[in-house]
């Protein structure tokens, strides 16, 4: 028996799966928190919209979560035949656009003791939404003069991706961008970490993040040429040659594993280490995407990922986050699209304003799921940390319409899990306005294994069958899958993805159907909803929401008399 390792580097903690190649059974799993900041994340209570993470958290947590997991393997009796020396292969899975500056020596500033404080000079984490400014400054600038820069990413440029955040860092603490000699993806720098380079221009880089997150296209030449970085600032002109001009899909490998850290990690020296993608995209693998199924990361944050065959072509869609050859599966175009907030609005929502813990979301949840669609007179925009697609804007807030003084906590609750799921409707709604089949989801994460409510509001809303990815650490696994593949068969591993695919992922063996009953009242409140994104997201501001108060009321006394 051979076995395949997938880490896969979370919002709060890390995660290492050990699974065999054969069959995709998981021998082991560990999870290990970050331990700096809260929950991992370092904030600013002056400024909301900071998120960072130390670096060193990332090594605390490779070392950890890996020994952990081996040490557990080792002690199964079920598999007795277990030993490290049977992992083939390393992937690598992480949040992104998650940046950190490096010195010449592809180590983190962060690990110096002279910026070890600085927020700056840590880990830019996905969700940090300081750096809006420059993102439509970028907008701006590629609209006038590199049009094509930003017709693959929706037509707009993100403040969670890599170059806005890079010139924040210059604009606003210029004596850590100039101390860096380079910046990297965090899911370039772990495998890079695994591989022992040393120097950030030797970093394989990954098509994923590139593609994705820093505007990279083989059809440019890949990253931004020196003269559009120009005009954003010369210095990010000099920063691209200290980056490495070429970025790679996952059927090529970061690297091997070091002598240094096999001997760390007990594991043999050698063995290839997949190119580093981001979490969900490796998590749409381990989900089993192929062209037709989209497949929903629902965690902290929703990201949404589709392919269709390269040889097919894929017309620019406005709003989605990005359409990159090979950032998902190699030979595809991998198209992502998703939502700034979902669980995070229900933590914020539970812990945070009810003060509330795991009882009061089960005790939520049970009174939630005895309401009918539109009971609560309630609807919501689920805009708590901005609008990833299709409004691509940070600066965008929750709203929750209806509130009278007998509105209850349960009530509220619904309506936050249905305004994401109709912000997961319109998702889907512009994917098929574009040509982009979806004809099965699958859904992956915490919150799709543990929240059925949410799962039977999602098919209602969408009118969507919703599956569950077989695996409850999808990302981890697709890691995993992804080093099954380089490792290829003569090492215990397989031929390419699709053959890894129908070896090692699945899905439950069940589904959420639609009700039919439920269809029109969520037809009714899907309307309202566009209203409201409409006018106050911008798209249109003369909307008509003059009678949206009294439409949530209707609604609320026509489900009470289905009550009766």
């Amino acid at each position: 028996m051979h076995y395949a390792l997938g880490l896969d580097y979370g919002t709060n903690s890390v995660r290492a799966l050990i699974v065999a190649t054969a069959d995709g059974k998981e021998i082991a799993t560990a999870v290990v928190p970050y331990p700096g900041g809260r929950q991992g994340v370092l904030l600013d209570p002056k400024n909301h919209l900071l998120a960072r993470q130390h670096p060193g958290d990332y090594l605390f947590g490779l070392e950890q979560c890996i020994g952990q997991a081996i040490s557990l393997a080792q002690t199964q009796e079920a598999h007795s035949g277990f030993s490290p020396d049977r992992i083939i292969g390393i992937g690598v899975g992480t949040t992104g656009s998650s940046p950190l500056p490096v010195d010449a020596r592809n180590v983190p500033l962060a690990l110096d003791p002279q910026w070890r404080e600085n927020l700056a000079a840590q880990c830019w984490l996905w969700k940090d939404h300081t750096s809006h400014w420059e993102a439509a400054e970028i907008t701006r600038l590629a609209a006038l003069h590199r049009p094509r820069y930003i017709a693959k990413c929706g037509n707009t440029y993100s403040s969670e991706w890599f170059w806005s955040k890079i010139w924040h860092c210059q604009r606003t603490a210029p004596e850590v961008f100039a101390a860096a000699h380079s910046w990297i993806e965090l899911a370039d720098y772990i495998p890079s970490v695994l591989a022992g380079i040393a120097d950030p221009r030797e970093v394989r880089r990954g098509i994923c993040a590139a593609g994705h997150k820093a505007l990279y296209s083989d059809e440019w030449g890949g990253l931004p040429d020196r003269e559009f970085l120009a005009l954003l600032d010369p210095s990010l002109a000099a920063l691209r040659d200290r980056i490495d001009a070429k970025a790679h899909d996952a059927t090529q490998p970061a690297g091997t594993l070091c002598p240094v850290w096999a001997e760390k990690l007990g594991l043999p020296a050698g063995i290839p280490i997949a190119i580093g993608e981001l979490d969900v995209h490796y998590g749409a693998i381990g989900s089993g995407i192929e062209e037709g199924t989209l497949v929903k990361a629902i965690g902290t944050s929703t990201c949404d990922c589709a392919v269709v065959p390269a040889t097919k072509q894929v017309a620019d869609i406005p709003g989605i986050c990005g359409i990159v050859p090979g950032a998902i599966l190699p030979g595809h175009h991998g198209i992502e699209a998703g939502q700034s907030a979902v669980g995070d609005i229900f933590k914020w929502f539970v812990e945070g304003f009810c003060k509330g813990n795991d009882a009061l979301y089960a005790s939520l949840a049970s009174e939630a799921a005895a309401l009918r669609p539109g009971q609560s007179g309630l609807l919501a925009l689920d805009w708590n940390n901005g609008n990833r697609t299709v409004l691509v804007d940070p600066m965008l807030t929750g709203l929750l319409v209806g509130q009278t003084l007998y509105t209850t906590p349960a009530e509220v609750y619904r309506a936050l899990i249905e305004g994401t799921a109709f912000g997961a409707r319109v998702i889907i709604e512009r994917l098929r306005q574009y040509g982009v089949p979806v004809g099965r989801i699958v859904c992956c994460g915490g919150i799709a294994e543990k929240n059925p409510l949410l799962m039977q509001i999602y098919a209602d809303v969408t009118g969507c069958a919703m599956q569950v990815a077989g695996s409850g650490q999808a990302c981890a696994l697709g890691a995993a899958v992804a080093a099954a593949v380089l490792a290829g068969p003569a090492k215990g591993g397989h031929a390419d993805f699709p053959a890894a695919q129908r070896a090692m992922t699945s899905v439950k063996p069940f589904s959420y159907l639609p009700d039919p009953a439920h269809a029109a009242a969520y037809d009714h409140l899907y309307a309202l909803y566009l209203r409201l994104h409409d006018a106050f997201g911008g798209v249109a501001p003369g909307v008509d929401l003059s009678t949206v108060m009294k439409e949530l009321i209707s609604l609320k006394n026509s489900a009470n008399q289905a009550n009766q």
